[in-house]
């Protein structure tokens, strides 16, 4: 009996190539490198450093502490001023400081304190005490002040008057260098205030944050000889 044998090929099945898993893969890479890239960047690396230095607590601390001193030398320096144009107001006795007994302050009270002060004829300022017992502590705080031209005189128990004249060359010439003297008082001020900011900050003269926080000095400065450059045209 005859036997057929049949033959039968088989094929492989052919594998079909991805053709974007390449360029997949590359695009992935790339979103993770962005991500990565991405991570750890906040708004306040997005804003720049002089804008977070002058935004911080201890700048704008340092600021209103620079701004204080400069106010204080602008109303001493406008004292100066009244006086040095003749104008007789009660302002010429702001610096006086009255010791009496019992004063919190050992420096003293101010003339507003225990007094009242007025104009009278617009060349003599009256000095009326509250109590008739300070009259003498008030007439020393005159004298200790040391206001040039300004010598006073007791009236009654509870008066005194100041005769004013007009300003000498030699009288306005004092002025000014007291307010010279008071001005460099004033840059010690600002200089301290400065330094102790950058001491908070740790900040050294290296730093590239530095310019930043010496403008702040260099600013106050400026302001406070513009004050005193006015007063120096007043005085003449």
């Amino acid at each position: 009996m005859a036997v057929h044998r049949q033959q039968v090929r088989c094929y492989a099945k052919p594998v079909k190539k991805s053709k974007g898993k390449g360029k997949d893969m590359e695009e992935e890479s790339q979103r993770d490198t962005t991500s990565k890239r991405s991570k750890g960047v906040t708004s306040d690396d997005l804003i720049p450093a002089s804008q977070r230095i002058v935004a911080s607590e201890e700048y704008k601390k340092a600021e209103g502490k620079m701004q204080t001193a400069l106010e204080w030398f602008r109303k001493e320096v406008a004292g100066l001023e009244t006086r040095a144009t003749g104008r007789v107001t009660p302002a010429l006795l702001s610096p006086v400081r009255v010791k009496v007994p019992g004063a919190p302050d050992a420096r003293g009270v101010r003339l507003e304190e225990v007094a009242t002060v007025g104009v009278k004829e617009g060349t003599t300022l009256l000095v009326t005490v509250f109590e008739e017992h300070t009259l003498k502590y008030v007439e020393q705080g005159i004298y200790d002040a040391k206001i040039p031209s300004v010598t006073p005189q007791k009236v009654d128990n509870r008066t005194i008057k100041i005769p004013v004249p007009k300003p000498t060359v030699e009288t306005r010439n004092a002025l000014y260098t007291g307010a010279a003297r008071t001005a460099e008082d004033a840059r010690v001020q600002l200089r301290k205030h400065h330094q102790a900011l950058l001491k908070k900050e740790n900040i050294a003269k290296h730093s590239p944050d530095f310019s930043t926080y010496q403008a702040l000095l260099d600013k106050s400065l400026a302001e406070l000889d513009k004050i005193l450059a006015h007063l120096k045209k007043t005085t003449g």
